[in-house]
């Protein structure tokens, strides 16, 4: 971050500013706060950041941003919502920079889809990129703050789960340009529909400058149509949908990556991705377009999707002991699980093994949800499912009713490890995956000891 001065920051929140001093960092954690930081006093579920105020300032912080008065030697900015105010705050700082700045969301792919993006404009020039989870009305101000005049672009996701989330994200981040990877059934017990959840994901816009282009994935029916419901430049890209103007085709999937052919007004390049699975190919066909928009060359663009890695416990493939182990573990809905699915059924391997924990914010649709993600792996040819959590018996039903020749649930991670221990062999290709609650890392561990971060 940048240096500013606390009288500028109280005029971007609007609030009076008792003593002006300089900010070189903001932090809502009093473990982070070092001397010249500005602490945003937070109000959670579980705790309330005005209760660590004299530990911020014990820790070095310059100033406080609160919602009430506080006993403090050092000045404290006062305001109605310091949540509001962090997000204010991070769009006032972000008009600072000329930085080209993309925006991510959808309902599955968007970490995945930000890291290809920042891969291929990390050729174009230095590149920020949200970190972890960091992708709501907290995270998402952070990452605005590591912005320094140093980076050329930023990749900004942006998650949601609630109407008019990403309408408060993207006012902040201001992108350059939007991207949307799909409209799934993520946070359905929250939103009621597919419909409501592409207007959700569609507040993207309310951010971004008139001009700024829209990425949509065209093989998406909802997205599709989106092109005949706003007044806005739209780029699709897809590989089944053939009016696409960035089209995958030729795709060949090998042990460790990808190659195919994308197809772009008239042109044709050749591209590879250092993981596998369809999916992937998507996210890839997003980056790429992401770098037309930014004015690179298709070899440059090309050369970056090269050079991605996937996150930690995301699709990390290990080989250990004679054995392929796929990481997935960082969350899961059903487009997410049956895509790793199908990836797992296209690994060579003597026996494939779904090792799967719950799917949750599904609300009353999860025990009909889990079951077709069962009975797909069933379709699959997968081998083996073993399920943990209680909504995994819905899943484990349809793995059955399938026909999957093997199924079993686990009420603990430590049966279930104790259980792989003795059943994994040589050969064998498995894939763990479950929502980020269910923490299948730890099964990951404890049976392969591999962390899932490998």
């Amino acid at each position: 971050m940048e240096k500013i001065q606390l009288r500028q920051i109280a005029s971007a929140v609007g609030t009076v500013c008792p003593a002006d001093c300089e900010i070189s960092q903001v932090v809502t954690d009093t473990s982070q706060v070092v001397p010249g930081s500005l602490f945003v006093a937070i109000k959670g579920e579980r705790f309330d950041g005005h209760d660590f105020i004299p530990k911020a300032v014990e820790n070095g912080a310059a100033a406080i941003l609160a919602e009430r008065d506080a006993a403090v030697s050092v000045p404290v900015l006062k305001v109605d919502s310091t949540r509001t105010a962090l997000l204010e705050l991070a769009a006032w700082y972000r008009r600072l920079f000329h930085t080209f700045v993309v925006g991510v969301t959808g309902s599955v792919g968007k970490t995945s889809t930000k890291d290809m993006i920042c891969a291929v404009l990390d050729c174009k020039g230095k590149t920020l990129k949200t970190q972890g989870n960091l992708n709501n009305g907290i995270g998402l101000p952070k990452t605005l703050f590591r912005l320094d005049s140093s980076y050329q672009n930023a990749v900004v996701e942006m998650g949601m789960s609630h109407k008019g989330e990403i309408s408060a994200l993207t006012k902040a981040a201001q992108p350059s340009v939007g991207v949307i990877t799909n409209i799934g059934v993520s946070h359905i017990e929250n939103l009621g529909s597919q419909e409501n959840i592409l207007l959700a994901k569609l507040e993207i816009i309310e951010g971004m400058s008139a001009n700024a282009p829209l990425i949509l994935n065209g093989d998406d029916p909802l997205l599709a149509d989106v092109c005949n419901r706003i007044d806005r430049d739209i780029l699709y890209y897809g590989i089944d949908s053939a009016g696409a103007d960035v089209r995958a085709s030729e795709i060949s999937q090998l042990d460790d990556r990808t190659e195919f052919n994308i197809r772009y007004y008239g042109k044709t390049v050749s591209a590879m991705i250092p993981v596998i699975g369809r999916h992937n190919v998507y996210n890839a066909l997003a980056a790429f377009a992401v770098g037309l928009t930014a004015g690179m060359s298709s070899q440059d663009i090309v050369t970056g999707l090269r050079n991605y890695q996937p996150s930690a416990m995301r699709q990390n493939i290990v080989r250990q002991n004679g054995m392929t182990i796929m990481i997935d573990c960082y969350n899961a809905s059903p487009d997410s699980m049956r895509a790793a699915i199908n990836v797992l059924a296209d690994l060579k391997a003597s026996r494939r093994i779904a090792v799967l924990g719950d799917m949750l914010e599904l609300g009353t649709r999860a025990p009909e949800m889990h079951y077709e993600v069962g009975k797909y792996a069933a379709a699959k040819g997968i081998d083996a499912v073993f399920g943990y959590g209680p909504h995994t018996r819905n899943l484990l039903e349809g793995a059955s009713a399938g026909g999957c020749p093997r199924t079993r649930h686990f009420d603990s991670k430590e049966e279930l490890s104790t259980f792989l221990k003795d059943f994994l062999r040589d050969g064998d290709a498995v894939l763990y995956k479950a929502s980020r609650g269910m923490a299948m890392e730890e099964v990951v561990h404890k049976v392969h000891d591999i962390s899932a971060a490998h």
